[in-house]
């Protein structure tokens, strides 16, 4: 068996801020993770254009969201940073995956449902596809670990069994089998106006998230006005069931503060919401407000941030250019 060496790979849309999801969910665990691992993070454009997107706005969104990256920790020196459009070897790696990929595991993917809704015939081929264009993002580096979210989990499972074909296919050991990382503090946050529903760059209204350009003001206002019920916090993890902004709140608080829910109620358990609330907006100010500060001015830094994109994708094609190039060989092509 073909060992690998082991390499992260991970990626964001540049659509919408980022917000406190991003952060508890990725960020925070991608910023530990490149203390130890090879890791390589991508501002995913071409994912974006599935929808339409204004060409203007987009190219600021990749720079806001590189901002966001470098603000929250990591390292362009340690870690590979950059925008997926510049690095052509995913769009060719694609095709190639359209060609080993089964409709049938397309007609399977339960986002493409959600996001083209009930007419879906008037969906974009790319959005259908999107699942192999993520598959050659991970394997045009052979990455071994993929931080996703539980929404993504799906699409790993996807770009597995797309290795596992084209190996099959061609009868060679060439791809690994990418592992998920479904890890973080808070893996999945939800909305601070329906603790039901994940908080989302997409949801129309700012209240429901916390996005890491907030202002101090801004972050402790939407703490405060989050949804919650009418009774006291439970003083034990157990009376969180059925009880979701209950449930969110300790949660944000405990991914924060490095603690667990249960010492979260240990602390609140038995009091009023407005405890909780309080404390969490100091809590969430002390720890994002520096992160918007510094997104803020890198924004302003065009010209540094363009840098920092423009060499990790001259880094990011020295890994995937010879990875692509074996694989024309494998199928067929002649590569000259």
């Amino acid at each position: 068996m073909t060992l690998f060496s082991p390499r992260v790979f991970s990626g964001m849309q540049p659509t919408g801020n980022l917000h406190l999801g991003n952060y508890l969910g990725a960020m925070l665990n991608w910023v530990k993770m490149q203390e130890t691992n090879e890791c390589i993070y991508c501002v995913v454009d071409m994912h974006a254009i599935t929808l339409w997107q204004d060409p203007k706005a987009l190219r600021q969104a990749i720079r806001d969201v590189t901002a966001s990256y470098l603000a929250c920790g990591v390292d362009p020196k340690r870690s590979i940073i950059f925008n997926q459009s510049q690095v052509p070897e995913h769009a060719e790696l694609a095709w190639v995956f359209n060609c080993v990929a089964r409709l049938g595991w397309l007609n399977r993917m339960t986002q493409f449902k959600d996001k083209a809704g009930k007419d879906k015939e008037a969906a974009s081929v790319g959005l259908y596809v999107y699942p192999n264009l993520m598959a050659a993002d991970i394997l045009a580096y052979k990455a071994t670990h993929v931080p996703v979210g539980d929404d993504q989990k799906q699409h790993l499972e996807l770009a597995r069994d797309i290795a596992a074909k084209f190996n099959n296919d061609y009868e060679v050991e060439f791809f690994p089998q990418p592992e998920p990382m479904i890890t973080g503090p808070a893996t999945r946050v939800m909305s601070l106006r329906d603790g039901t529903k994940k908080m989302s760059k997409s949801d129309p209204s700012d209240l429901s998230r916390i996005n890491l350009t907030d202002s101090a003001d801004d972050i402790a206002k939407k703490i405060r006005k989050a949804k919650t019920d009418m009774d006291a916090l439970p003083s034990e993890t157990a009376g969180l069931k059925a009880r979701p902004e209950a449930e969110n709140l300790v949660g944000i608080y405990a991914a924060l503060s490095s603690k667990t829910a249960q010492e979260v109620l240990n602390e609140f358990g038995g009091g009023q919401f407005s405890g909780l609330k309080n404390a969490l907006a100091d809590l969430a100010v002390e720890k994002l407000a520096p992160i918007a500060d510094e997104t803020k001015r890198l924004q302003s830094e065009q010209t540094y941030v363009d840098s920092v994109l423009a060499e990790g994708a001259a880094r990011a094609r020295a890994i995937a250019g010879p990875i692509v190039r074996d694989v024309r060989e494998i199928v067929g092509f002649i590569v000259s």
